[in-house]
């Protein structure tokens, strides 16, 4: 047996959790395997509303078991409120005994959130563009060898380890100016430790590897996406984490050689939260208008997201680094309605036209080079079989797949779960 990977192809929002929900019944395991709080990932059924934070995709399923991976960080309070607010919504996981938290995961404290808010600060015009919650110096923790993880929490001299910690955060803080008072949420801190208490802590590479040797299916679940990849996206505007099929491996303990399908993930057109370079953002009506259309708000922070074509080189490098598998192509409802439609083909990049993403576009913007497509204004959201697709954007998904030259297997066409064509 092998682990599928999901993930996605560009700046994140992609569609991941729609997607791992509606593929779910097909695994014994789904597993997160990166990232943390900042990915917001929205599952709709039933009339039903839900974004997930930390809490594997796969989580309404009955017959299927969710694991929160070692490469994932934690922030306690929040989890403890998506656990809250799934029991208030009839979904009570210490009932349902279907997620498992690994060990090694790291913890995100109070003061890992003050240390991001003070550097985006400090930064001024050159921010990031984080989301504030604490994510980049809780990984910076973890690499410096000096975080705290879930499985510390057994410890007797936990709260002292705690500690430690913090008062190092303090010293950096004071350097930033006035540290602001966080005995309030460091008390919800440790009141959502006791309820993390209540579910069982797992090695994850034990137990991923024993679902394998099984026999049983596993599929790794990605958060942001592939161009925030701490080493391969639009550094330095990128996440903390690697957003790869390379992380699946890292972030759950699973060996390379025992990576099965990977499945990428793509909007029909694309977009970005936050700051950083974006060569096909759209700075104007069409913009406005596929973000009014596409109800493109993070689902985490609620910032406006950038929109803009298509971006091929970007998408084929995405592919290649991944080893995408099958492609799924989303949010295609939204574009019904334009008459014309475009792709990004190549870049003109530095005086040369090229087919590739290069080392750096951030102080060199890549101009996009368009190609023209027909629209359709056909309604999508009501179809649900591949021979109700129109002929306009079976020709968009046929270019696709021409260039991307990897097939395009899952069409979404609408938010539900049930609004996701089989296509090949």
């Amino acid at each position: 047996m092998t682990v599928d990977v999901l993930l996605g192809l560009q700046w994140g929002d992609e569609g991941k959790g729609k997607i791992v929900d509606v593929l779910a019944p097909k695994y014994d395991l789904i597993a997160r395997f990166q990232g943390g709080p900042n990915a917001g990932h929205t599952l709709e059924f039933d009339g039903k509303k839900f974004v997930l934070n930390t809490i594997p995709s796969g989580i309404f399923e009955d017959n299927t078991m969710n694991l929160i991976g070692n490469g994932v960080v934690i922030d306690p309070i929040i989890l403890k409120k998506e656990i809250d607010k799934l029991k208030l919504a009839g979904v009570d996981l210490l009932a349902k005994k279907n997620l498992l938290i690994a060990r090694k995961a790291h913890l995100i404290l109070p003061t890992h959130q003050l240390l991001d808010a003070s550097s985006e600060k400090k930064m001024g015009d050159s921010k990031i563009g984080s989301t504030l919650k604490g994510i980049g110096p809780t990984y910076m923790d973890k690499t410096g060898r000096n975080g705290l993880r879930v499985g510390d929490i057994h410890l007797p001299d936990f709260k002292n380890k705690y500690n430690k910690l913090v008062d190092k955060h303090k010293a950096i803080l004071s350097n930033y100016g006035d540290i602001e008072d966080f005995s309030e949420r460091e008390a919800a801190f440790f009141d959502a430790l006791e309820l993390l208490k209540q579910f069982e802590f797992v090695d994850s590479e034990h137990t991923v590897n024993q679902y394998l040797k099984n026999g049983k299916s596993v599929l790794a679940e990605g958060a942001q996406g592939t161009m925030l990849d701490i080493d391969f996206g639009s550094y330095p505007f990128v996440t903390s984490s690697n957003t790869t099929t390379a992380g699946a491996c890292t972030g759950l303990g699973i060996a390379p050689n025992k990576i099965g399908e990977v499945i990428g993930i793509f909007k029909a057109y694309c977009t970005r939260v936050g700051s950083g370079p974006f060569p096909t953002e759209l700075e104007n009506e069409t913009g406005e208008e596929l973000r009014k259309i596409g109800h493109e708000f993070g689902a985490t922070t609620g910032r406006p997201r950038r929109c803009g074509w298509i971006d091929l080189p970007a998408l084929k490098y995405a592919i290649m680094l991944n080893g995408v598998t099958q492609l799924v192509m989303t949010k295609a409802d939204v574009l019904s309605g334009f008459d014309k439609i475009y792709a990004c083909t190549h870049y003109n990049y530095n005086g040369e036209v090229i087919d590739y993403m290069p080392y750096d576009i951030c102080s060199i913007k890549p101009e996009p080079v368009w190609k023209e497509i027909a629209g359709w204004h056909e309604d999508l959201t009501g179809i649900r079989q591949p021979n109700q697709v129109p002929e306009k954007l079976q020709n968009y998904i046929d270019y696709l797949e021409a260039e991307l030259e990897v097939p395009i297997k899952y069409l979404s066409v609408g938010p539900d779960r049930v609004q996701t064509l089989v296509m090949c």
